[in-house]
């Protein structure tokens, strides 16, 4: 396997739309991005997959970080002052640069899906949905380097620093 392995590609299915035009100032988790609402809109070719999903309160949007900066393997993540590798981080920088946050469904009109607790720029390509379930989602877990720093988090907005610069 390793480096023998093909390339992967995907497709986006829809597109996700903010109040955020850049994501200098955003919040930088969906946990205290609360009140910030927005869209999810599924392209016409994956409108049926959203079938069933009015009965959920909550969904995990799987998306592509598609301004951040070349990834890094080491990175000095917001809440802290000290280089850490980036998978023990939520830093968009990365080698996928794969982001996830779970919003909470306000209303589905056709292909979109109103949500609230957006932390995401406007116009990021989706790349997968799922149903939120606290019963497959939520463990007793430790948060590493976090746990001293997690307290921070309602107070730091996104600084621009992961983000590649557009000439």
């Amino acid at each position: 396997m390793g480096n023998n392995m093909k390339e992967i590609k995907y497709k986006p299915i829809g597109i996700i739309h903010s109040p955020f035009k850049e994501p200098k100032g955003m919040p930088i988790q969906s946990a205290v991005a609360m009140d910030i609402e927005g869209t999810v809109e599924i392209f016409p070719e994956y409108a049926e997959g959203i079938e069933s999903i009015e009965g959920f309160s909550h969904i995990i949007l799987i998306y592509h970080f598609h301004l951040s900066k070349k990834a890094k393997l080491k990175v000095k993540p917001y809440m802290d002052d000290k280089l850490r590798g980036v998978f023990a981080t939520r830093a968009p920088s990365r080698p996928n640069p794969i982001g996830l946050s779970t919003v909470k469904i306000v209303e589905i009109k056709g292909r979109k899906i109103h949500v609230k607790g957006l932390d995401i720029v406007d116009g990021t390509p989706l790349l997968d949905i799922k149903p939120y379930v606290p019963e497959f989602d939520v463990r007793d877990a430790k948060i590493g380097w976090l746990e001293e720093n997690v307290h921070k988090l309602p107070l730091v907005k996104e600084n621009g620093r992961f983000e590649k610069k557009v000439k």
